[in-house]
């Protein structure tokens, strides 16, 4: 498929569905967590994903190795990866799936910020500044509200904040760092590579590795291998190559509002209004974060102050 310059109506489709594949993924996780201690159960993931990438990777003919200069990167990315995942899979073992995941959601703020000072083409503007503004109050909002049926827990709300900040940092060092001189399917299987022993050691700081493991944990183990991290993160490169970073990233004000609304209705979560305006917030903080401006005005912009912005 050619390359667009805008968010078309199967790009629309199939980024709606993405985002709904993403909040459904944090219902498997902390049904799954029921069976496999969370941080096990990370690195059983990560484990096989590097399997299952490695295969697609042989069979797409794509060379299995990193560029000459960046195995540090990716040995740091990776790290960063599997700490992003610990706190997430911590995060959905403590508190709720809504509440974990207005927080977890947050990362295109905490991005920003760091890009701010570390990309000197990244800055923020009055727009970013307003949705920056926003989502944070709608993280404090939620951090700070307890939930009065018993469910929420500030130790997951934190976890859920870490999270988010590795999510972040992963993020810019896949961008910014000399790890960006690989293949993005290179990337991504460097970090399940690293990550999956990382994981599995960090795991015994953490209890018993098992729970009471059912048919379905061991189902929510292979959903999350081959669908979620192999298939899922490939279909969104592969979106990526095809679409704008920006119209992309502005759907994922949906994952949240889709999480909040399916461990409603599949874990009897309760919506709180505390819920609702940190999701409220939050999402129109994501929106204005990751908003396009119009070329005209961009142009506009650029006459009037010499080509700088």
């Amino acid at each position: 498929m050619d390359r667009k310059d805008h968010i078309d109506t199967f790009g629309a489709v199939a980024l709606t569905g993405f985002a709904l594949l993403l909040a459904f993924n944090q219902v498997v996780i902390k049904v799954t967590n029921g069976g496999l201690q969370p941080v096990f159960f990370a690195g059983l993931r990560s484990a096989g994903a590097v399997v299952c990438l490695w295969v697609w990777l042989k069979w797409r003919g794509i060379p299995v190795r990193l560029a000459s200069g960046t195995l540090v990167a990716g040995v740091v990315t990776g790290a960063v990866f599997a700490l992003e995942f610990l706190c997430l899979f911590v995060a959905l073992d403590l508190t709720t799936v809504g509440r974990t995941s207005v927080i977890f959601y947050s990362m295109p703020v905490w991005l920003a910020l760091i890009a701010h000072v570390v990309l000197p083409n990244d800055r923020i503007t009055g727009r970013k500044a307003l949705g920056l503004a926003l989502a944070v109050a709608g993280v404090a909002f939620a951090m700070l509200t307890r939930d009065p049926s018993g469910h929420g827990s500030l130790w997951g709300d934190l976890a859920a904040l870490g999270a988010a900040l590795g999510w972040a940092v992963t993020v810019l060092m896949a961008k910014a760092s000399p790890l960006s001189r690989n293949r993005p399917e290179m990337q991504l299987f460097c970090q399940v590579a690293v990550s999956a022993p990382i994981l599995i050691l960090a795991s015994f700081w953490f209890g018993d590795l098992v729970r009471d493991p059912q048919w379905i944990h061991f189902a929510g183990l292979a959903f999350q291998i081959v669908v979620v991290v192999s298939a899922g993160f490939m279909f969104w490169l592969w979106l990526l190559s095809i679409y704008p970073a920006s119209g992309v990233a502005s759907f994922s004000f949906l994952s949240p509002v889709f999480s909040v609304l399916l461990g409603w209705a599949l874990l009897g979560e309760a919506i709180t209004p505390s819920i609702l305006v940190s999701l409220v917030l939050v999402a129109a903080g994501i929106l204005l974060i990751n908003r396009q401006v119009p070329q005209k005005v961009r142009s506009t912009r650029s006459s009037s102050s010499g080509g700088l912005e």
